[in-house]
């Protein structure tokens, strides 16, 4: 199927399906992505520098999309619950969770391990406001209480990062 064949599908969904086959995976995965592959990037950049961060984000990301997209595309077919087809879903899940796990891991190309890091740590707060608002834009969670709840969870994973890494 076409890109183009892909996006006239998804624009003959009524609201509700599109949260349920389109918005809700990739926010899953969106969210898991930028949240659980903090941790190892930002350990392996104290422990080890840019180069292992990079190769470990980038192995992070690759191993959680795929588990995330085979947790999501057999957890349920879709027939009982309306979620749409299980290996659209787990694609757009798998898909998402690597976006959300590699985009931080990317400054770590920098060969300078404190000038990635200046260049992650923001990027891993555009991540989240961006999350924040899909949130706020397609759950209509406000965008200060979900702020606060997605902040908390990455500053909290990010936190294990940063202490095992300097251990």
């Amino acid at each position: 199927m076409s890109p183009t064949a892909v996006v006239r599908s998804f624009q003959r969904l009524d609201a509700r399906s599109l949260q349920l086959q389109v918005v809700q995976p990739a926010l899953i995965g969106l969210i898991d992505g930028t949240i659980s592959t903090l941790a190892p990037i930002f350990a392996a950049a104290y422990v080890s520098g840019s180069r292992a961060s990079l190769l470990i984000g980038l192995a992070s990301a690759l191993g959680a999309a795929i588990s995330m997209g085979l947790s999501e595309g057999l957890s349920d077919d879709g027939s009982l619950t309306g979620r749409g087809a299980a290996p659209t879903r787990g694609l757009i899940t798998g898909a998402a969770t690597f976006v959300g796990g590699f985009a931080h891991a990317l400054p770590f190309l920098a060969g300078n391990v404190h000038t990635a890091l200046a260049i992650a740590y923001p990027v891993v707060a555009a991540e989240l406001v961006l999350i924040a608002v899909i949130r706020k834009r397609f759950q209509q969670v406000s965008l200060r209480q979900s702020l606060i709840q997605v902040t908390l969870g990455g500053t909290l994973v990010a936190l294990v990062g940063v202490l095992l890494g300097h251990a």
